[in-house]
Order: C-alpha cells, then structure tokens, then sequence
C-alpha cells in the first residue's frame, strides 16, 4: 500500500518453479493413468499419504454431452466451462445467474450446476445414457478410475464432476490434486489436450495428456505438515581475496578446485573478513581458502579449516595439497 504491491495471497507467487510431465501419442487413458501414479510416486516420496491429498478426476466430454442434450448452443460452451471451474470458489446462486447472463436457459443453468457440485458419476449415468448400453464419455471416466483402482491408488482418486480446467484446449479428461483439509488451492493439475497443435495450425491432431506441478502450493502443505526438511547448503570452499588486486584470481583459484571435485563458494567483491567467517559458517563450508599478499606473492595460497581452525599454506600452482 501507499504506492506499492501488495504480497500475493498464500500459496502464490509472482513467480514459481514447476514440473511439467507429459505423454505424447497415446490416445487411451492408459496414460493419464500413468501420470496419476507419478503424481501419486511424488506425493509418497515427500511424506505425504491418501489421508493428506486427494486427486480428483472428470472428463470435460461429460458436461460437453450434458449441455447437448440439454439445447445448450455449443458457441455457450466455452464459456460454461469456465462458469463451472468456479465451483467451490463463488456462490452457486451467482455461477447461476452467470450462466444465465451468458444465455443458458434457467432450468438447464440449474441443472448443469446440480450435476457437476455433485460429485456422481451415477448421476451423469443417469442423464446421460436414458436406457442406452453406453457413452464414450462415461466410458473414459470409469476405464481410468477401474486402471488407478488396480494400479492400488483407488483410495488416492475420486470423481468429481466440477473439475473441468478452465482452459480451452483441454479435450477430454481433466484432474487436480488438492489437500484433503481443503485449506488451500489446487496443488497441481492438468489433462488431456490432443487437439492443442492443430488449434494453433501445426499440422493434425495428436494425442497429448499432461499436467503443471508448481513448488508453491505443496511447499506450504509440506511445512503444514511438519515434512518440509531443513534446507542447508553443503560447501567444501570459499574462496576469498584479502587484496583487490588479487580479486582477478578468485575464479582461477575456485575453478581449479571445482576441477578437483570440490563445492566451492567465491566471494565476488570486496567483504570484510567477518562477514567471510559469518557467510562460510552459513554455507556449512569446510575450509576457507585465502588469497593474501604476501602468500600470493611466494606463490602461495592460505587454507583455514573451519572445524580445527587450523591453517596451512599450498602451493597456488596445481594447487598441490589441496
């Protein structure tokens, strides 16, 4: 305030580190399954069990075939998906009166918040086959909920029919991941996208399917959970001029450590050596390293253990000792 920005809400950044996973050229949901046990592999990995995160799992064809027989216009339904991405995000009476606004009947705009809030796959059975043996839609869904059941991550994925990402491209199944306490936003999330290059005219159609993990989310439901680990930096050197005029060598001298295996930290430009002594025993560094006059001078370089405090001086050519 008073002229600058304000800080980003909880669990988001102006900027993020992500993982990105993607399966290209398989058309079946064999590999949306296979990007569900990733996820899931992930989660394990840092601690986390089915009693912490849930993934929720839909298919945008469902609501697609919904708003068709409901005499939805399919210019509307664009913009519908984006309407029902809002769910659990803004009143229902005001995702209601949206959808009017953008042109859906009442009684359908009712119905279709109904259907997706629910949560029911039995429901869109319902709706959608009316006495037929089958619908393709329907038949993804649960061809990938019977693949993770067998894959042992039944009680890891659910279906929930408000999960329809609110971009366009995506073209058939649709998932995020959230926390089970439900306290903060989607941890990551992603789907099926096999219409994405002929969109932007690079040729046809090609099966896609992935999804976006970005490192803001799950690092506050990690620290939430008291698995976050102490981070700590692990450095062999630092290596540190006391004269300006041997600033110059400060690279030579850490490359040729690095050239021996050493995790090496060069101060960059002049510091005082209490702050070298403060900053070395941040980075958990092993040994300090000095260029000095005189040593330099002799063809010499000053080596300080940090643990014995004990000092040596070594040849700066070859660095022999080191």
């Amino acid at each position: 305030r008073g002229g600058g920005h304000a800080p980003p809400p909880r669990a988001r950044r102006r900027e993020h580190y992500q993982w990105n996973m993607d399966i290209v050229g398989v058309p079946g949901v064999e590999a949306e399954a296979e990007l569900i046990h990733a996820v899931v592999a992930f989660f394990k990995a840092v601690g986390l069990t089915h009693k912490d995160v849930c993934i929720k799992v839909s298919n945008r064809k469902l609501l697609q075939a919904v708003l068709i027989q409901l005499g939805v216009p399919e210019a509307l339904h664009a913009a519908v998906f984006v309407c029902i991405d809002k769910l659990g995000k803004v009143d229902g009476v005001a995702l209601e009166e949206e959808l009017v606004g953008l042109g859906v009947d009442h009684t359908a705009a009712a119905h279709v918040l109904g259907l997706a809030s629910s949560g029911d796959l039995a429901k869109y059975r319902e709706v959608l086959l009316d006495g037929a043996t089958g619908h393709p839609a329907l038949d993804e869904v649960e061809r990938l909920l019977e693949l993770v059941a067998y894959g042992g991550l039944g009680e890891w994925v659910s279906f929930d029919g408000s999960i329809v990402r609110g971009l366009a491209y995506y073209s058939g199944t649709v998932f995020e991941c959230f926390d089970r306490a439900g306290k903060l936003r989607a941890i990551c999330g992603g789907g099926r996208y096999d219409h994405l290059l002929s969109t932007f005219g690079h040729g046809g159609d090609l099966p896609m399917v992935g999804f976006g993990f970005g490192d803001a989310v799950i690092l506050e439901l990690l620290q939430d959970k008291g698995l976050l680990p102490p981070l700590q930096q692990n450095i062999d050197d630092v290596v540190v001029a006391l004269d300006p005029e041997l600033q110059k060598h400060v690279g030579q001298v850490a490359a040729a450590l690095r050239e021996k295996g050493r995790v090496v930290d060069a101060v960059l430009d002049k510091r005082k050596m209490k702050w070298v002594f403060k900053h070395a025993q941040r980075c958990h560094a092993k040994r300090l390293v000095i260029l000095g006059e005189d040593e330099w001078r002799r063809g010499k370089l000053k080596v300080k253990d940090l643990d014995t405090r004990e000092e040596q001086e070594v040849d700066a050519s070859g660095l022999e000792g080191l």
